[in-house]
């Protein structure tokens, strides 16, 4: 049983105004820090009206109008201009951008490539990763100092190159991540213009540089492509690399046989490189700060760790069910996603309130997990929601850090899953220190990341 009274911990995030802010203050918040326009009403009420210049928004908390805009009538709800914009940039014939029929035909071309079974096959390889790392911060010396956030971002970097792209990203991979955090930095940000409803062919600030960025992806991925589609010219069919990027070369719609062009096919695969490993990295860098500041838990996944990763390699995800608790914690007070936006074709009914053709929906992950109505202390470090024991008392759609319905997350298990060896390999071979004076703010650049990194000491534990 934890000692409540040394549980209670409150994680950094912006103490709610308590009163909305204007419009102009409404633009310098979403510049600087959108988790910052967010005032207390949105936290109590289940479904808040928002007057923009030319539409009215509706921030969506009651968990059946949840699912009626993601899933009962998702079809009336694609995604709005603001949204498809930000995805746009080298993402727009992939599964993240694509509506419609092209939606449906990659999405059935594509879960096959993230089934449970074919990420059950990538343990031994996030176990490597892993070790390697932990090797890697070993050689540094007791006491080293280290931004774990940049390090996380390199990890799931390599575990990419591991198991979804086995010939390697090409390139460096520090070049990689530091480009990488280039591109959600510039496309993460929300300003006047997109409120203003000014055409997506304005250039936005920051474009020019995104060009850079992009140019330099889009090297990278056709290097990765023409190499592997060489080498599997050679071969028979079904032999080659059993990785991601050769069964997304091969994959074809079961409805129709249609193979994915090669424009869906880079269009995903910086998809996958993008959130794959953006999202994955904030989880684990969110989960090692919060367990650094509680002893009680991070004691807890160590003896889990210590435990477990001396068993067999089979259904050992399975088995980590502390260290899951702490990362859907983690989760819960920084989803990866703060908040997705639809456009309501049609008029429609959410909860008391009727909805106009053209209004904006937003459902924000970040308020709906802190929401005074659908949780109990929602501002509190607390894994213990996640036990297997307390899990079913929470709604079915006041939780969605990888989204829910349809357009849920396709690699939110292989997230899960890396994220859950990797901490727990980590846990067991290091006590982490949080840096003294360092400040861990939480900054929205479509994903939740610390603003400043986040510098912590190291001690690798002594093996017996």
């Amino acid at each position: 049983m934890l000692d409540r009274s040394k549980a209670d911990f409150r994680p950094p995030a912006p103490y709610p105004a308590a009163v909305r802010p204007g419009l102009f203050k409404l633009l310098v918040r979403l510049k600087r820090n959108p988790l910052e326009c967010w005032s207390a009403d949105f936290f109590r009420e289940p479904i808040a009206k928002v007057r923009l210049p030319f539409t009215d928004a509706f921030l969506i908390n009651d968990p059946s109008a949840v699912k009626r805009v993601l899933m009962d009538n998702s079809t009336n709800y694609p995604k709005d201009p603001i949204q498809r914009r930000i995805l746009a940039a080298g993402l727009a014939d992939g599964l993240l951008s694509v509506e419609g029929a092209r939606w449906e035909a990659q999405r059935r071309a594509l879960a096959p490539l993230f089934s449970r079974r074919t990420v059950s096959h990538f343990v031994e390889a996030m176990l490597a990763v892993g070790g390697q790392f932990a090797d890697k911060w070993s050689k540094l010396g007791s006491g080293a100092r280290i931004d774990v956030a940049a390090e996380m971002a390199l990890l799931t970097l390599n575990t990419l190159a591991f198991t979804i792209f086995s010939d390697g990203i090409g390139g460096d991979f520090e070049e990689f991540r530091l480009a990488m955090n280039a591109y959600f930095g510039v496309i993460g940000r929300i300003g006047a213009l997109d409120l203003l409803g000014v055409p997506q062919y304005v250039p936005r600030p920051g474009h020019r540089r995104l060009r850079r960025t992009m140019a330099y992806f889009e090297g990278v991925i056709d290097d990765i492509i023409e190499i592997r589609r060489r080498r599997l010219a050679r071969l028979d069919e079904g032999e080659g690399p059993n990785d991601l990027l050769t069964l997304l070369l091969r994959s074809l719609d079961p409805s129709t046989g249609r193979q994915l062009s090669l424009a869906e096919v880079k269009s995903n695969i910086l998809t996958f490189l993008s959130a794959g490993h953006e999202t994955t990295a904030n989880a684990l860098t969110w989960s090692i700060y919060l367990l650094s500041q509680s002893p009680q838990w991070w004691a807890r996944v160590r003896e889990e760790a210590e435990r477990e990763l001396d068993g067999p390699i089979d259904g050992l995800p399975d088995r980590l069910v502390v260290t899951k608790a702490v990362i859907e914690e983690a989760l819960r007070l920084y989803p990866p996603i703060a908040a997705v936006s639809r456009s309501a074709e049609k008029g429609d009914r959410l909860g008391e309130v009727d909805i106009k053709r053209g209004s904006l929906i937003v459902i924000a992950p970040y308020v709906l997990h802190r929401h005074q109505g659908l949780w109990s202390r929602p501002d509190i470090f607390d894994p213990s929601r996640f036990m297997p024991d307390a899990r079913g008392s929470i709604p079915r759609f006041a939780y969605m850090p990888f989204g829910v319905g349809p357009r849920i997350c396709i690699g939110a298990a292989f997230a899960l899953q890396e994220a859950a060896i990797v901490l727990a390999v980590l846990v067991r071979r290091f006590d982490m220190r949080l840096a003294q004076n360092a400040e861990i703010w939480p900054q929205q650049r479509i994903t939740l990341r610390p603003a400043n990194g986040l510098p912590m000491d190291i001690v690798e534990r002594a093996r017996g």
